[in-house]
């Protein structure tokens, strides 16, 4: 007999954890790829403002994508959980490095795109060799 192992996806606060530090790993690769087409290509500073909200939405979206495609289950509070984990590891980050909060706008960004990306991730097609839960 095979001994059933409880899967990562399983565990609420752990599979959030994953999925809000894979969201947090694609805002950082983005926020670097856009820095670095900035300063090579464009040398203007006029779209950095959107190519910043962009990284974020992006990796608020992923984030919550991976979490609502592995999890299966109520894709859109998980979502917005996850976007307001993501929030809060770029707060402690900006709290860091510049000594301040950043702003509600960005918290009503995750939040949304972090809702959008757990109901695209729950209403995707499940992927191989997911164990159940």
């Amino acid at each position: 007999m095979h001994r059933h192992k409880r899967s990562l996806w399983s565990s609420c606060p752990l599979s959030l954890a994953v999925s809000a530090a894979a969201g947090t790993a694609v805002c950082f690769l983005l926020a670097v790829l856009s820095s670095l087409i900035l300063y090579k290509l464009i040398n203007d500073m006029k779209l950095a403002e959107w190519l910043s909200r962009a990284s974020i939405a992006a990796g608020g979206f992923s984030g919550a994508y991976v979490g609502g495609k592995h999890r299966r289950r109520r894709g859109l509070a998980e979502g917005i959980t996850c976007g307001a984990v993501i929030y809060l590891i770029l707060c402690a980050a900006d709290l860091i490095a510049a000594g301040s909060l950043t702003g509600i706008k960005k918290f009503l960004l995750l939040t949304v795109s972090g809702a959008a990306g757990g109901v695209c991730g729950v209403n995707s097609e499940r992927p191989k060799g997911l164990m159940d839960q």
